[in-house]
């Protein structure tokens, strides 16, 4: 019997993120750090990130069934994820993201 493991995208996709914040609270300023951070050190492939402020704009959050901020939510390549939180835990939310590294 195979094992299956946790599909990894190929790194030609273009990744599609969206980060849902809270304004400029303490914990959505850390997030947005964090992703930062993840993108410019981890990601070997094309993103589009979109940061998404759910003060202005609560119909996409709702459209998104978006109850906690931050929440980082990858829409393609599919499988659809979210993860919540600040991402501090670097190798969780690549893992998690199903990315490869860079390193």
């Amino acid at each position: 019997m195979k094992k299956r493991g946790k599909p990894v995208f190929d790194n030609s996709e273009k990744l599609i993120l969206q980060l849902f914040v809270s304004g400029m609270s303490p914990k959505s300023m850390e997030a947005i750090e964090n992703l930062k951070n993840i993108c410019d050190n981890h990601l070997n492939c094309d993103f589009e990130l979109e940061i998404i402020d759910i003060y202005k704009n609560p119909e996409t959050a709702f459209e998104q069934h978006i109850v906690f901020s931050p929440s980082l939510v990858k829409h393609y390549p599919l499988p659809r994820k979210t993860l919540i939180g600040t991402l501090s835990d670097t190798g969780r939310v690549v893992k998690a993201m199903g990315i490869s590294s860079k390193k």
